[in-house]
């Protein structure tokens, strides 16, 4: 995998050669694996009956310093495997019944993951594979991943990029993400469904909404629904779980039902229809999986 000889995965392009040394992201040029299990707690369209086939990956090259997974993504939480091992827990998945593989940050290990899925997919691996990703990401890298991946779980952080600066440290968040976002709509287009109403192919664009910025949210919800209209879904969350003490006041905070009811309103106002909600206790650190090595 000549590409991790000169990393340049992410926009950070750290150019590392992550056999010798880690980047910004601390992967090296092994999987490094946290947690993998039936997740219940997506959106329904990609959760279902059974639960989505979750693997969460160690490392991560945002590194938002409110992240709820912080044992994993900063601290680089979990147990090295091979890329053959990598397959063999998807089709492990499989078999447990679980919708589709839902590879959880999985950037940072595109070259690995790419290897086992053109072994195994649409062969022994016949459920959609879903790319679960911060969107941080370079054009080249979703390229890569063309025919291989079904589902896009995006996450568009950021309108106003000094907040990127503020809160991830990436000074350049939205041109990159969104250009991203462009390149997985044109791979998986309008959102297609199964006979059992779920996901087969398409994409979900999730907006985390912050303490303290509604109104950065309502301007990426708006960008969305006028760059794709109802051909997306628009996943509003108000899931923000203050896990360590921060140095910003309102990230010790969770989303008030104000913050949260005004979002959702504009985005109503808006003529939304095709977007999930989040109700009751959705930011919860009950819904945070406890990762631990011997799942692994």
């Amino acid at each position: 995998m000549e590409l991790l000889k000169n990393c340049n995965l992410c926009p950070r392009k750290c150019g590392v050669n992550r056999y010798i040394e880690k980047g910004f992201c601390g992967a090296t040029n092994r999987i490094k694996l946290a947690y993998y299990s039936l997740h219940m707690w997506e959106e329904p369209i990609i959760s279902g009956d059974n639960g989505s086939g979750t693997i969460f990956f160690s490392n991560c090259n945002l590194r938002c310093l409110y992240c709820q997974n912080k044992k994993i993504s900063i601290d680089g939480y979990g147990k090295y495997i091979s890329n053959k091992r990598l397959g063999e827990i998807m089709l492990e998945l499989q078999s447990k019944g679980a919708h589709n593989i839902n590879l959880v940050t999985p950037t940072h290990y595109v070259p690995n993951i790419i290897s086992v899925l053109r072994k195994i997919k649409g062969k022994e691996l016949k459920i959609p594979v879903v790319y679960n990703t911060s969107s941080y990401e370079c054009v080249g890298t979703i390229i890569a991943c063309r025919n291989l991946v079904d589902i896009y779980l995006a996450d568009l952080r950021y309108f106003d990029d000094s907040l990127g600066e503020k809160y991830s440290l990436c000074s350049n968040y939205f041109e990159n993400a969104t250009m991203a976002i462009d390149e997985m709509y044109r791979q998986v287009g309008k959102c297609e469904f199964d006979n059992n109403g779920l996901l087969k192919s398409g994409l979900v664009v999730r907006v985390l909404i912050l303490p303290g910025h509604a109104d950065d949210s309502k301007k990426i919800i708006e960008y969305l629904y006028k760059t794709y209209g109802d051909d997306i879904f628009i996943s509003i969350m108000n899931q923000y779980t203050p896990i360590n003490k921060c140095k910003y006041s309102n990230l010790n905070r969770k989303v008030t039902d104000k913050e949260y009811d005004e979002v959702v309103e504009y985005a109503l106002d808006l003529g939304v229809t095709n977007a999930f909600v989040q109700e009751g206790e959705a930011a919860s650190e009950s819904f945070i999986p406890q990762f631990n090595k011997k799942i692994v």
